[in-house]
């Protein structure tokens, strides 16, 4: 078990169980339990698709929010980008450790290379990004900028 926690100050624990697989199931039609599956597989929407991420999240939570008396809608405004990457760590955190403990390493391989990757794509694009040079592809992409004024109305034609 596994928590985060989101703006509102609430305190979320992420546990992986069966009875939770199944209300993921029940709730999204998302069968947490076969990773590998799909086009592209589970592992990879889940690392793409952040609403999807998000229901997820809420629902393997949903038993505490009911408790909370916390909606889908309450949840989902609580979650920033910094909840939303804490609360995506704390799921792949979850998988990673269901499937070892499992024996299908292979499923816990792929829940560890999915969290790699999406870290180091964030990495490789906040790279490329701080390379640019704004200016240059700015002049590249549109031939340049000018710093006249646009011509005084007088000196446009009437229709």
């Amino acid at each position: 078990m596994r928590t985060f926690t989101d703006s509102a100050g609430r305190t979320w624990t992420v546990a992986l169980t069966i009875d939770a697989a199944k209300r993921v199931r029940s709730l999204l039609g998302v069968n947490l339990l076969e990773l590998d599956a799909g086009d592209p597989p589970l592992i990879t929407r889940l690392g793409t698709d952040v609403i999807l991420l998000c229901d997820v999240v809420f629902a393997l939570v949903k038993p505490q929010a009911d408790a909370a008396a916390v909606s889908d809608e309450q949840f989902g405004a609580a979650l920033g980008g910094d909840v939303i990457l804490a609360a995506q760590t704390v799921l792949y955190e979850e998988l990673v450790d269901f499937f070892r403990k499992l024996g299908r390493r292979d499923l816990a391989k792929a829940a560890q290379a999915q969290k790699r990757v999406i870290d180091l794509a964030v990495t490789a694009v906040e790279r490329r990004i701080g390379e640019l040079d704004l200016e240059a592809e700015i002049e590249r992409t549109l031939g340049g900028l000018s710093t006249s004024s646009p011509a005084h109305s007088a000196s446009i034609p009437a229709p």
